[in-house]
């Protein structure tokens, strides 16, 4: 079976599994949607600054963390993998249940996420995937802007995402979920490109 053709038809990871490997989708509700083919400089470098700071504050610990791409796969049941019509990539993933994880990648709901926003994928990031995430479990969703230099965080209380945090990329963030570690930003926003006006 090639890759899909039609974005209107619903497709499975099981489907997934038999597309070429050189163009990757992520799967939502069913939905298929292409990733993008080559990201930025500017977003490998957040996605891989963040990936090593955490990589470093984790060390001993029990949670792993994870860069794209690493299908993470959503059911909403105990179906199995073949049938999951919700799988994404996302660009940094922490996962703190070792049972999660297997040789495919992570079965459930990570316990935090990053994505880096890019102009093709800003609006499903922010709509669709923010709300797939909260549909799984993830306890804490953090949104990076490269271009505004900000960062919106979501963190799950009772099952919902409230009013989001928002702040500058400057000085540091401590996660919600793991109050021991946080995220330096000024060597990292220095590095990057200027910004247009």
């Amino acid at each position: 079976m090639g890759a899909p053709k039609h974005a209107a038809e619903r497709y499975t990871y099981g489907e997934c599994l038999r597309w070429p490997d050189d163009v990757r989708y992520e799967l939502i509700d069913g939905q298929a949607w292409m990733m993008s083919p080559v990201p930025s400089i500017e977003h490998q470098d957040i996605a891989g600054d963040l990936y090593f700071q955490l990589r470093q504050a984790l060390q001993g610990a029990p949670c792993r963390v994870f860069i794209a791409p690493v299908d993470v796969r959503l059911p909403r049941g105990d179906e199995a993998d073949g049938d999951i019509d919700t799988v994404v990539q996302p660009d940094v993933l922490l996962v703190c249940d070792p049972g999660k994880i297997d040789r495919r990648g992570v079965r459930s709901a990570p316990d935090g996420v990053v994505e880096v926003l890019s102009p093709s994928t800003a609006a499903r990031d922010q709509i669709a995937k923010r709300r797939i995430y909260e549909r799984a479990g993830v306890r804490e969703y953090w949104l990076v802007h490269p271009t505004d230099r900000t960062l919106t965080v979501h963190t799950l209380v009772d099952g919902r995402y409230g009013i989001p945090e928002i702040s500058e990329l400057k000085d540091s963030t401590v996660l919600a979920i793991l109050p021991d570690v946080a995220i330096a930003w000024d060597a990292l926003v220095a590095r990057l490109p200027a910004v247009e006006p």
